[in-house]
């Protein structure tokens, strides 16, 4: 009678356990999840496991998440301490886009750059790290237009190191241009690639960065205190608009170990960053069964 009771006692626990394995598959399903963003992708870093994904393919407009490919490639050519003298580029500035307000003739280094562009968003940044780079590895006889063409080169053959194959870049900041595009899948690796680069992850998670003449404050608002779209486990990375664009981030943040890189694109001003906050949710919560 004993031996009776202890079998339908564990045959309880089985059928509960299965029962309770799939409600949990039924709480974590990706199709329950409701973006406003035309694009998406979460992956753990860790693993490279993919958590989440909406028209992850779909090529779009990146907008200023650029720049994540843009500090990667001047990384693998410049030290950080080397000093940056801002020429005629900052006049290629046009109106109403992300400025760091750099003047000709100032001297900065490729870190203070970096973060002017990183943080701050700084096209201005972009465009002199560039120009910078093409002209260090090219020759600085190469023209402004020159130099942005070839560090766009460069910017390529980087994206296909990293397979992120269905992207082309034609300049360093990601202001529009038909023939600028990427996808969610692709700033993925990008980024995955960026965390990896000690440099990087150590500008993108601070809120600001001090220079002996300027503070460049982050413009990403799940690592702003102040923000109601504030996120603890945030790390970074990137947020990126135009018009063309909408609105768009990469970020990253880390719970209990667990890494994550989430990615949406074309969503709007407020709902990029709720978009992006239930994706990272949703990424931790599924991560932990």
């Amino acid at each position: 009678m004993k031996k009776k009771g202890f079998l339908i006692i564990i045959l309880i626990i089985v059928v509960f356990g299965f029962y309770y394995k799939d409600q949990i598959k039924i709480a974590f399903d990706s199709s329950t999840v409701k973006i406003n963003g035309d694009a998406a992708v979460v992956i753990d870093e860790n693993t490279g496991k993919v958590m989440y994904k909406k028209n992850e393919h779909r090529q779009l407009y990146p907008a200023s998440t650029t720049k994540l490919l843009t500090a990667l490639v001047v990384l693998e050519n410049a030290s950080v301490e080397e000093p940056v003298t801002v020429g005629r580029e900052v006049y290629l500035k046009m109106e109403g886009e992300a400025s760091a307000g750099l003047f000709e003739g100032q001297v900065q280094s490729v870190e203070e750059l970096l973060a002017a562009m990183l943080l701050q968003s700084g096209n201005d940044a972009a465009r002199s790290l560039a120009i910078f780079t093409a002209q260090k590895i090219n020759g600085s006889a190469l023209s402004l237009d020159e130099a942005e063409q070839y560090f766009a080169q460069l910017m390529n053959e980087k994206a296909r190191e990293l397979g992120a194959t269905d992207s082309n870049f034609v300049n360093p900041h990601g202001l529009h241009d038909p023939k600028h595009y990427s996808t969610a899948w692709d700033l993925a690796l990008i980024a995955k690639s960026a965390k990896q680069n000690e440099v990087i992850e150590s500008i993108v998670n601070q809120q600001s960065y001090s220079t002996k003449t300027h503070t460049y404050t982050n413009r990403n608002k799940l690592l702003s205190d102040g923000s109601e779209y504030y996120y603890g486990a945030a790390t970074g990375l990137k947020t990126g608009f135009t018009d063309q664009a909408g609105y768009c981030l990469v970020s990253s943040a880390e719970k209990d170990g667990q890494k994550l890189i989430t990615v949406v694109l074309h969503s709007g001003e407020e709902t990029v960053w709720t978009d992006s906050i239930t994706l990272l949710d949703y990424g931790f919560e599924t991560g932990n069964y």
